[in-house]
């Protein structure tokens, strides 16, 4: 099963947010080739609970998200499982855009093709929900790729041809989350061509027994029961 609920295009350059209920899933896709979506996740009515990068890919011995990987809180409960994707890569290191890395722009100036950096477009959405700067953390970059350098520095270097039209990733909510999403290009993207993403919430499923996420690790089985705990 998997009957579209909400469908909303974010225009490039954009930001949106959406709660996703426990069991549905959020499909973002790619509208354009080097689309880039960062994206924040909080648990709905758990203010404790938000994306924690760094305990994401130490607990699951990555430096990427990728399927079947579970997105992680603060107090290690799941929030989403990446049930799909049609890229192996999605970069968690380089977080958001900031305003240093977007040329001065007003809208009273440049009208609709006004430029803002994620964090500008994260904020405004964070405050329509009562939060505000203390509640930015570390984002994924959905269709985004930055991988270690072949240098001795060990520098990361962007990829620009990542993503192509098309390209999409299924997130699964395990609990209420509210996701929080820029369209604003990646930090190391020296170009300013922001892609739209379409974002959906389907209904789907139950995971069945051979769950991949559950079985990925254990760390990612606990944090799934620790989820069901909370919805318990």
């Amino acid at each position: 099963m998997s009957d579209v609920l909400v469908s909303h295009e974010i225009p490039g350059g954009a930001a949106w947010s959406v709660l996703v209920r426990a069991g549905r899933e959020l499909r973002l896709t790619a509208l354009g080739p080097g689309a880039n979506c960062s994206t924040l996740l909080f648990a709905a009515g758990h203010p404790v609970d938000r994306l924690n990068i760094p305990d994401t890919l130490k607990a699951q011995m990555s430096a990427t998200i990728r399927p079947p990987m579970v997105l992680m809180s603060d107090r290690g409960l799941a929030l989403c499982s990446v049930t799909g994707s049609s890229l192996p890569w999605h970069d968690a290191l380089c977080g958001h855009s900031t305003d240093a890395h977007v040329a001065p722009s007003s809208y009273q100036r440049d009208g609709n093709a006004w430029r803002r950096s994620a964090r500008a477009g994260l904020l405004s959405e964070l405050r329509k929900h009562g939060r505000d700067t203390a509640d930015l953390h570390g984002c994924v970059n959905f269709f985004a790729k930055a991988a270690t350098a072949d240098d001795a520095a060990g520098s990361l270097t962007f990829q620009p041809d990542h993503a192509t039209t098309g390209d999409w990733v299924a997130l699964r909510a395990e609990i209420d989350v509210l996701a929080i999403l820029s369209t604003a290009p990646h930090p190391l993207d020296p170009r300013w061509a922001p892609q739209p993403v379409r974002a959906e919430v389907r209904a789907t499923d139950p995971p069945g027994p051979d769950d991949p996420s559950r079985a990925f690790r254990a760390e990612s089985e606990r944090a799934l029961l620790l989820a069901k705990e909370v919805l318990a």
